[in-house]
């Protein structure tokens, strides 16, 4: 291979755009102070090989050709992961995991593995951790298949040549941000050598149907390390959330080919590794707390699962010029929005009071269902009255103080009386929808002063 000569190329931390010189603004993504500078080597541009290896006639396919019988999904042993996934994994894609440096991405695919290997050829490949140390974490995990082969390499060559002769149903590359092509001469990591590396698995992916689980790292903004064209190559891309020092994490899928991204799993971290919450909902309310002002029940959709949540409010005297106003699970912008919404439409005087919002639990939730309950719990605080422990709510607050319908209200209503709920505080249009209310008490309502004054006084 004829050798180029090197130049210095200015890459885009966020698109993977390419200049030739430093740029303030990214012209791609508008991104200010993205571009980061790489030595490459140009060489003289070779022949491009076609995903499906070139030696398929060029002809296109008309659907009612194409044959979807090799393409069902496989299970991966973990409903959760199955259910955010759409329904398991097809055949032929590529699928990024990332999320923050020991919060058990590595564990949750080693134990994918694991479930996968009695039926399926499985490949994992380390370029952190030595054969050793993969074995003393498969240990802790459980007894593993012999299906299950291990493979610690950087070289993106040799992966190549690995997967070409083993022919695995399912490879695993820990991580991305390990790997390198001896055809880009820059640092592993960097920007050209992870769209480099990505484009080549994808293509491994597709031309020999073989499904690839990429690991990502995500830097301090939460994002994956890397250009953003890297999640736009990929078939799926899967965000593993929470406390690391706590014992829940939550699985949740920003893009998806093939399913819904409303969707999320919840997990726990156990000594023998992660194990799934059937019941996140009880899960969340662990420890709420009896008889105490500001805390109410919520209750949202995640796809199509009714996650039930403790909103908790602290609003008190405050001691400076301006307020202070903190929000944690839920969005700040919101609960300003209804604060100045209860005390237009509701009559209380915030203005001159701190204010504190929490979802319990580490979850973050932003549907607007949760509206009603950030109202009723910042009512309650201010006033210092409790809610009724066993009364849940949800419903939408617009502008005007009015409570507006909420879809699957139906669902809503059947979870919490399976937890043990005896009343719901629900808009009053959603009423008519509901067809099994299994005893539980409906108090619809139109706007937040009828809510306040009912619940409260």
């Amino acid at each position: 291979m004829a050798k180029g000569r090197k130049v210095s190329v200015y890459f885009c931390q966020s698109c993977g755009y390419e200049s030739s010189k430093w740029m303030g603004q990214c012209p791609g993504c508008h991104e200010w102070n993205s571009f980061v500078e790489e030595v490459v080597e140009k060489k003289s541009a070779g022949k491009v090989k076609s995903v499906s290896g070139g030696n398929e006639e060029l002809k296109p396919s008309r659907l009612s050709e194409i044959d979807m019988q090799a393409k069902e999904r496989m299970r991966t042993g973990f409903r959760e992961l199955d259910r955010v996934l759409g329904g398991g994994i097809v055949p032929g894609s590529l699928v990024l995991a990332g999320g923050d440096p020991g919060i058990g991405k590595s564990t949750l695919l080693l134990q994918v593995c694991r479930n996968m290997a009695d039926t399926k050829d499985i490949l994992y490949i380390s370029g952190e951790e030595s054969l050793q140390q993969i074995k003393m974490r498969a240990q802790r995990i459980g007894q593993f298949s012999d299906h299950l082969q291990l493979f610690c390499d950087t070289s993106l060559e040799r992966i190549e040549q690995v997967i070409a002769r083993e022919k695995p149903q399912v490879v695993v590359i820990d991580s991305i941000q390990t790997m390198y092509s001896e055809d880009v001469s820059s640092a592993p990591g960097s920007v050209s050598q992870v769209r480099e590396t990505t484009a080549r698995l994808l293509q491994i992916a597709k031309g020999m149907d073989i499904t690839i689980f990429i690991v990502g790292h995500v830097t301090k903004e939460g994002v994956v390390a890397g250009p953003r064209v890297l999640e736009h190559m990929v078939d799926t891309v899967l965000y593993f959330e929470g406390d690391r020092h706590a014992s829940y994490r939550i699985l949740r899928g920003v893009k998806n080919r093939f399913g819904s991204t409303n969707e999320i799993g919840v997990f726990e971290m156990q000594e023998s590794g992660l194990m799934e919450v059937e019941n996140p909902s009880e899960f969340m309310l662990n420890g709420k707390p009896q008889g105490a002002s500001g805390s109410i029940v919520a209750c949202s959709m995640e796809g199509t699962r009714p996650i039930l949540v403790e909103i908790q409010a602290l609003v008190c005297h405050s001691n400076f010029g301006i307020p202070r106003r903190t929000a944690a699970g839920t969005d700040l912008t919101r609960m300003n929005l209804l604060m100045a919404v209860l005390e237009k439409r509701g009559g209380l005087a915030l203005s001159g009071s701190d204010a504190y919002v929490n979802i319990a639990g580490g979850i973050r939730m932003n549907e607007p269902a949760i509206d009603l309950g950030i109202v009723m719990a910042l009512a309650s605080s201010h006033k210092d009255k409790a809610i009724d422990e066993k009364t849940i709510c949800f419903g939408e607050v617009g502008l005007s103080g009015e409570v507006r319908a909420v879809n699957m209200a139906q669902q809503r209503v059947s979870e919490a009386k399976k937890l043990g709920f005896n009343a719901c505080i629900l808009p009053k249009v959603s009423i008519p929808g509901l067809t099994d209310t299994g005893g539980i008490k409906l108090i619809g309502v139109d706007n937040i002063r009828e809510a306040i004054s009912r619940m409260i006084g």
